[in-house]
């Protein structure tokens, strides 16, 4: 009730900066302590016990600033990021568009950030309160090396983190996508593997929508073959449904409900191409409990969210939760576990 009236007043604003004002606001919110692991919801995801399988997606809290007050609001974890080892300004503004009318949101943000030094503080800070917190890692836009951008990184973050997300698939840092292919996505995996150690935290990767079947064959095979924690299925597209915002000729990626089909069919695609031996967590366009159920029935064990926060506000992870066990409850499953890929 209190967002539908704050709506207008925080939509009047330049998107980034109600953005801003979003994070002050959950910095405001004590900490307190995470959820327990316990119940219908809890789910047990490359060797991590989740309260429930509802994620804040990379992008909303790029410097790792708010992941236990979003805990709080009743994600069942947080992923932070992406965090570059360099400071960087990212895309000049604006940078970040709402389209209403479609209810999706445009960006090209361009990996913004602070930079892994000063998030480290941060998560180290917090480190030990528990709760599942990833950490989403890039390499800076002017890096003469990706490969070890993203071994760097690896080796600073993974003491603090529940797991790695390792993001190949912005559409908005010039030629980061190029690394899907096979034989790069192969030297990047090895490197990362090799500097997280054999104790480390699992590594996700997160990939396009925008792939052929060929691709999402390959992938699915580089990831097995490396025993990857999960496949986060997807990030933006750079494809252009109808749309009917004024922002629709916009520049970046294209997230929210314009995406919700095409990430859905990823989620199915990548099911079939992995053979239901990978986990993976289903993002793009979920912004209610039958989003995020016909997600996991599609094959996902965990699903995310972030553009639909904007329209829908700071509760819309306690209305999802509170939707899943209802369907879960109407479907007949007993664990979330159990209704994954029986759509």
């Amino acid at each position: 009730m209190l967002y539908r009236l704050l709506r207008p007043a925080l939509f009047a604003l330049d998107a980034e900066k109600a953005h801003g004002l979003a994070l002050q606001g959950l910095r405001l919110l004590p900490a307190g302590k995470p959820a327990p692991a316990q119940g219908p919801l809890a789910c047990r995801v490359a060797g991590l016990d989740f309260p429930n399988p509802l994620g804040m997606a990379a992008g909303f809290d790029k410097d790792g600033e708010v992941p236990d007050p979003l805990l709080r609001l009743g994600f069942g974890f947080a992923e932070v990021g992406s965090i570059t080892p360099l400071p960087q300004a990212g895309n000049p503004r604006p940078r970040l568009f709402r389209l209403e009318e479609d209810q999706g949101v445009i960006n090209r943000m361009g990996f913004n950030n602070h930079g892994g030094q000063a998030a480290l503080k941060r998560l180290k800070a917090r480190f030990g309160r528990g709760g599942i917190v990833g950490i989403n890692i890039g390499a800076n836009k002017d890096s003469t090396d990706r490969v070890a951008d993203y071994a760097h990184m690896t080796t600073l973050m993974a003491p603090y983190a529940s797991y790695l997300a390792v993001n190949i698939s912005s559409p908005n840092t010039p030629g980061l996508r190029a690394l899907q292919d096979e034989g790069a996505l192969s030297e990047l995996l090895d490197a990362v593997l090799s500097a997280r150690g054999g104790n480390g935290p699992p590594v996700f990767l997160k990939v396009a929508p925008d792939l052929q079947p060929a691709d999402v064959d390959a992938i699915a095979r580089i990831a097995i073959d490396r025993a990857l924690g999960a496949l986060i299925v997807s990030n933006t597209t750079i494809e252009r449904p109808a749309l009917q915002s004024r922002h629709a000729g916009e520049q970046g990626g294209l997230s929210g409900a314009p995406l919700r089909d095409m990430a859905l069919q990823r989620v199915r695609d990548f099911r079939s191409a992995t053979g239901g031996t990978m986990p993976l967590i289903g993002v793009g366009g979920i912004a209610n409990a039958d989003d995020a159920w016909q997600r996991i029935r599609a094959g996902a064990s965990l699903v995310q969210l972030y553009s639909a926060m904007v329209y829908h506000g700071p509760g819309i992870a306690r209305q999802i939760t509170r939707g899943l066990a209802e369907r879960m409850r109407r479907d007949g499953f007993s664990a979330i576990a159990e209704a994954v890929g029986t759509g």
